[in-house]
């Protein structure tokens, strides 16, 4: 009951990143709203099925598509035991999308 469920996470945030209409086409000025929206449907959707005594960190990356490779990456300092995290990613032929939500155990 208490432990963070990394897979239950995971289903919300593939579910908020289809949200994302499959037309959706980049831009610089729309996008950041875009990534702020889903950043705070998935924060509201974590807490509804983590346990209170998490703190949880959303990060939405959203850029375009344009033949290049991205590499995300994050490091944290935590306990393995009781702190985890859960990613999806989101694709369309102009842009793409990648969440994460980090729940760190909090006494």
């Amino acid at each position: 009951g208490c432990k963070f469920d990394a897979g239950r996470v995971q289903r919300l945030r593939g579910g908020g990143l289809a949200r994302i209409p499959g037309t959706t086409v980049y831009s610089p000025q729309g996008s950041a709203l875009l990534a702020q929206s889903l950043a705070e449907l998935l924060r509201s959707r974590a807490k509804e099925v983590v346990a209170p005594r998490y703190k949880l960190v959303c990060h939405v990356l959203l850029g375009q598509q344009s033949q290049q490779s991205l590499l995300v990456a994050s490091r944290a300092l935590w306990d393995p035991e009781s702190d985890s995290f859960a990613s999806a990613t989101f694709a369309n032929t102009s842009l793409f999308a990648v969440a994460t939500v980090h729940g760190v155990y909090f006494e």
